[in-house]
């Protein structure tokens, strides 16, 4: 008999309380997720949060490779495989990609908006549609073994996930650095940049549960309070943390991103000397990571993702996700997402064909069309 690919359980704490799990069950795909798991987490999310027994939600990704490395965008793939291109809005509006999205983003909603203390163990890979889940987690743990990104880029796409919110809240243009190169950050730059609140050993999870166990849990407001008290003292000392991968390139992203238009940013990236003076100072094989991803990444995803944060910078987190919800499904009508998710992740040639091969090919009136509302029911 197949598993669910969301398993849910409830575990009774000492007082009758009741300590909720998730756990994404998709290990084959790295947790990636899909729509059925979207649908169920959505709905027992809500059931929980009705239940004044439930104290706190443990969410986490089974095996131990990742807590979720992205959305199932190969499925969407599949879907669009034998249309023709550029999809006309009529079709898209009426797509398996509205409900995808739509369904992935008030998921993502949800978490952010959740009054019972939830407790995100983001152990593993965390990518994409992972951090999105985490991020509106109200207890967002990291472990030494975590490594994130956002790297849209390389499939046609860009950020979404309420992205456009969060990478715009990170300090001296990383978001944009970040989005552009989808560079790898660890759970050190996670609390850095404002996406992980603890950064604990990840062979502490059973210890945690028995804690939570073992609680006198109140009311949803002291019930935060309590779930800090349990993590605080299990956090990681800095001297024992791993390095920061970001920390000391700060200074430079800022310089490389600090141009007012997307054609020098993406080629002053490109072009940063990894010799010389810069050796001794800079991690150079991530600097060197950070420019591969960007130059075999779309051009068209780069202009995107500059004018979405650009764009969102003064959004509430709401406006956010409706504007990913259009973004989104313009991306589904060119082919460019679709070629990438080719690319990468169903023949895994690595050879995507970019339909523009420089981003100064790229006229602002195909950037502006992609923000164009839809009307989307």
């Amino acid at each position: 008999m197949q598993q669910s690919p969301v398993i849910f359980s409830e575990k009774l704490a000492v007082n009758g309380k009741v300590i909720a799990i998730a756990e994404l069950n998709a290990t084959k795909s790295l947790n990636a997720l899909s729509l059925p798991m979207i649908l169920l987490l959505t709905e027992q999310l809500n059931h929980w949060q009705c239940n004044e027994n439930v104290a706190v939600v443990l969410l986490k990704g089974a095996g131990d490779k990742a807590f979720c490395a992205g959305g199932d965008v190969v499925s969407l793939y599949h879907h669009f495989k034998n249309q023709s291109f550029p999809i006309n809005d009529e079709k898209i509006v009426s797509s398996e990609a509205v409900d995808f999205f739509q369904q992935e983003y008030q998921l993502d909603q949800l978490i952010h908006d959740y009054k019972k203390p939830i407790l995100a163990w983001a152990d593993g890979y965390v990518m994409g549609g992972g951090v999105g889940l985490m991020a509106g987690a109200s207890h967002r743990v990291t472990t030494e073994k975590t490594l994130m990104a956002m790297p849209e880029v390389t499939i046609g796409l860009y950020p979404d996930v309420g992205a456009s919110w969060f990478l715009n809240k990170m300090p001296d243009n990383i978001g944009l650095f970040l989005g552009l190169t989808g560079a790898m950050f660890n759970g050190v730059d996670a609390q850095y940049l404002g996406l992980a609140d603890y950064l604990i050993n990840s062979n502490t999870m059973d210890d945690i549960v028995e804690q939570l166990l073992k609680t006198n849990w109140n009311r949803d407001s002291q019930n935060h309070k309590l779930l800090n008290n349990i993590l605080s003292p299990l956090a990681i000392a800095e001297k024992n943390q791993p390095e920061s991968l970001i920390v000391k390139h700060r200074v430079i992203i800022a310089e490389l991103t600090k141009a007012d238009n997307v054609f020098e940013i993406y080629q002053n990236i490109i072009d940063f000397d990894l010799s010389g003076d810069n050796k001794e100072l800079l991690d150079s094989q991530w600097l060197e990571q950070a420019q591969k991803k960007i130059q075999n990444g779309s051009p068209l995803s780069c202009a995107l993702i500059y004018q979405q944060l650009k764009q969102s910078e003064n959004y509430t987190l709401a406006q956010c996700f409706k504007s990913e919800l259009n973004l989104s499904l313009r991306c589904c009508q060119q082919k460019e997402f679709s070629e990438g998710v080719r690319a990468l992740l169903v023949d895994k040639d690595r050879n995507p064909q970019w339909r523009y091969k420089n981003i100064n090919d790229i006229d602002h009136k195909i950037i502006e069309w992609f923000f164009v509302p839809l009307s989307i029911k």
